[in-house]
C-alpha cells in the first residue's frame, strides 16, 4: 500500500512540475526576455503581468502552492535517491543524478529570486528593470543568477523526459532516445532566452 501511495505522489510530483510550474516558468522567462528591447519593453510587459485579473488567486494556487509541493517533495527524493554513476556510469543515471543536484540549485536560487522580488514588492519596492539592473550589478549576483537559470532550466526540460516516462508517453526504447533530444532542444532554447534577458540588465 505504501510503495503505491509513493507511486501516486511521485506521478503528482512529475505533474506539477511540467504544469503548471514548467508552464509559468516558461511564461516567466518569456516576459523576462523583453528585457533584451530595452527597459520601456521590459516595464511594460512586467507592468501587464501585474494588472492580470484574479492575480492573488493565480499566483498561490497556480504557481506557489504547486511550486511548494513540487519543491518539498522534490527534497524527499533527492535526499533518499540511491544514486549509482560510479558503478555504472550511463548517461541517463548521470541525468538521474543531475536532476536532484539542479533541483536543490534551483530550490536555493527561486526561493532567494522571490525575497529579492515578490517579498520587497510586498514592502511597497516596484518590480522593474531598475531592480534587476540594480540586483545584477553585484558581479557574485550575476554569476548566481547566471547558474541558477541554467540550472532551472536543465531541471525543467530533463524532468520532461521522466515526465513522459512516468505517465506512459515514451514506453519504448526510441520513443526515449527522441524525447532525450527534445529535452535538450528544450534546454538549450530556454537557457538562451533567460540569459540573453539576465545580460540585458547588465
Amino acid at each position: 500500500m505504501a510503495g503505491r501511495q509513493e507511486f501516486y505522489w511521485r506521478r503528482l510530483h512529475s505533474l506539477l512540475g511540467v504544469i503548471p510550474v514548467g508552464l509559468f516558468l516558461t511564461q516567466h522567462l518569456v516576459v523576462n526576455n523583453f528585457a533584451t528591447r530595452g527597459e520601456e519593453s521590459f516595464n511594460s510587459a512586467a507592468h501587464f503581468m501585474e494588472l492580470l485579473p484574479f492575480r492573488y488567486f493565480l499566483e498561490i494556487f497556480i504557481i506557489f502552492l504547486p511550486l511548494l509541493f513540487h519543491a518539498i517533495y522534490g527534497l524527499y527524493i533527492a535526499f533518499t535517491a540511491k544514486n549509482n554513476i560510479g558503478q555504472y556510469g550511463y548517461f541517463r543515471n548521470w541525468m538521474f543524478m543531475l536532476q536532484r543536484v539542479s533541483g536543490v540549485i534551483t530550490l536555493i536560487f527561486v526561493a532567494w529570486h522571490v525575497w529579492e522580488t515578490r517579498i520587497a514588492a510586498a514592502f511597497g519596492a516596484a518590480v522593474n528593470f531598475q531592480m534587476m539592473e540594480a540586483i545584477l550589478s553585484s558581479p557574485f549576483m550575476l554569476w548566481f543568477y547566471l547558474i541558477g537559470v541554467i540550472s532551472t532550466t536543465f531541471h525543467f526540460a530533463n524532468g520532461l523526459w521522466s515526465f513522459f516516462v512516468s505517465w506512459g508517453i515514451t514506453v519504448t526504447p526510441r520513443s526515449q532516445v527522441i524525447s532525450t533530444y527534445i529535452s535538450i532542444g528544450v534546454f538549450i532554447a530556454l537557457s538562451i532566452v533567460g540569459v540573453s534577458a539576465i545580460l540585458a540588465f547588465v
